[in-house]
């Protein structure tokens, strides 16, 4: 009797501990896709965009929705712009247009659209375009119907144990700024509040050329760190959990 009872325990440990480590890790919102055409690529990923960029803490995925930029240094030529405690928000709308998967080649094509707003403060000496600045105050942008296109190549990785995950190799994108960017920067001249709104009334009628100046080391910062999320849920999730589609031999 003995016996079997601790044959019965320990059988129903190895039961447990075996539907532990076969747990599925993928939250709900991800809805494998039995092929890769883009009609299910599309949903899949739009369905997933809202809830995935709350972040995932217990596999240490930070929110993406908003994101925090603690600190960062713009490098322009003639001026010395710092941006600082800024949030951006905006991407739990974003809008995916187009998704082509070619996983034989390890190539991923992601295009999306949406509204961002990045708020935070900043300090800044030198010039933009024709104007002397030194200032510091709160910034605000806001960026309508931002348009990007990323052109991602992939890699498989199998752990120790056997499971095969996603990893990203390399990346580049393309973008414009869409509709419109708006500039609200507070106390752009320490002396003067009318010549600050002067300055800012011109930056917003001229915010074509501005953005591509100004914008890009944002862009650049916001792709790379929403990359490195991904990668890091790609790291944490195996491949048969986001594909019911074999990987290429």
């Amino acid at each position: 009797m003995i016996l079997r009872i601790i044959f019965g325990t320990a059988l129903c440990s190895v039961s447990i501990l075996f539907s532990i480590s076969q747990a599925k890790i993928a939250p709900d919102y991800i809805h494998p896709c039995n092929d890769t055409s883009r009609e299910c690529l599309v949903k899949a990923t739009q369905d997933a965009i809202p809830e995935f960029v709350k972040g995932l803490p217990h596999l240490g995925i930070p929110p993406l929705d908003p994101f925090v930029i603690e600190k960062l240094s713009i490098p322009l030529s003639g001026l010395k712009f710092t941006f600082y405690q800024g949030k951006v928000s905006g991407f739990r709308k974003c809008i995916v247009d187009n998704i082509i998967s070619e996983l034989e080649k390890r190539h991923f094509t992601l295009e999306f659209h949406c509204n961002l707003t990045i708020k935070g403060q900043y300090d800044a000496v030198g010039k933009v375009l024709i104007f002397p600045i030194n200032g510091e105050g709160d910034a605000k942008i806001r960026i309508q119907n931002l348009k990007m296109k990323l052109d991602i190549n992939t890699k498989y990785i199998k752990d120790d144990k056997g499971i095969n995950y996603f990893g990203i190799r390399n990346y580049k994108y393309t973008f414009n700024y869409g509709d419109r960017v708006m500039f609200d920067l507070t106390n752009l001249f320490k002396e003067s509040k009318e010549l600050s709104a002067t300055v800012l009334n011109f930056l917003n009628e001229n915010w074509k050329t501005v953005a591509e100046e100004f914008g890009k080391p944002i862009v650049d910062y916001a792709v790379d760190l929403a990359l490195r999320t991904v990668e890091k849920f790609f790291l944490a999730v195996p491949y048969e959990e986001l594909t019911n589609v074999p990987i290429p031999q």
